[in-house]
């Protein structure tokens, strides 16, 4: 079979100690997955069931330890905002997944960034229209390295937090999800098939705001460690 443009190899995400990479199907965001940020964005939180929105595959930028990476200030936007997260990736496919099972499809985690043009996500909210222009933007996933669940476990708790030139803007811990990884996961599995490659953001604590040029965002997640993120 003959391609008329051949296809871009897929974005690969380093698999912590080793030399395997993993790479990214799909991208999954739960949204206002956190109670005092559903209030921070103006609504009241309760366990109605959660909702979701994708961001391209291509999106995910890796981010090594130990270094910077460097993120364009995006185009079309005066209000670029950070979202610390913990994000789960998925190893085994399925539809329907009971909860109790859910966590024997989640392969490991990483620590993300979920940025956002919130100017422009909020005028298409307000219009009624999707946020794909607020969300789904170029380069707008940073990920670190992937943890295999075997060796760091499930995350029940675990701080999440994140600063901006050494001032802290977010720290909660998972514990504090609304809906947890496994519910996320068995919800999810109701309305997309998963499969190995996928990559699920399960949502951003409070103290969401707008980053500029030259600032240095540090976001972590507990035993998972820390990456940074530079504005440029």
């Amino acid at each position: 079979m003959a391609f008329v443009f051949p296809p871009e190899a897929p974005v690969a995400v380093p698999v912590v100690g080793t030399d395997d990479q993993f790479a990214v199907r799909r991208v999954y965001c739960v949204g206002r997955n956190y109670a005092a940020h559903a209030r921070e964005m103006g609504f009241d939180p309760d366990r109605e069931p959660p909702f979701f929105f994708c961001k391209p595959a291509d999106a995910i930028v890796p981010v090594a330890y130990g270094e910077t990476l460097e993120l364009d200030y995006p185009a079309q936007t005066q209000n670029y905002h950070y979202e610390a997260e913990l994000v789960a990736v998925i190893g085994k496919g399925g539809s329907d997944i009971p909860l109790e099972q859910a966590l024997e499809h989640v392969w490991g985690y990483a620590a993300g960034l979920d940025m956002t043009r919130r100017d422009l996500q909020m005028k298409m909210r307000e219009m009624g229209r999707p946020w794909e222009i607020g969300k789904a933007f170029d380069r707008s996933a940073p990920l670190g390295p992937i943890h295999p669940a075997s060796a760091v476990g499930h995350f029940e708790n675990g701080g999440v937090w994140l600063t901006v030139n050494g001032a802290t803007r977010q720290k909660s811990d998972v514990s504090h999800l609304i809906w947890s990884v496994a519910e996320t996961v068995a919800d999810l599995s109701k309305f997309f098939r998963l499969e190995a490659g996928d990559v699920i953001y399960t949502g951003t604590p409070e103290g969401v705001g707008a980053v500029s040029r030259g600032d240095l965002m540090t976001v972590g997640v507990e035993r998972l460690g820390e990456l940074s993120v530079r504005v440029i």
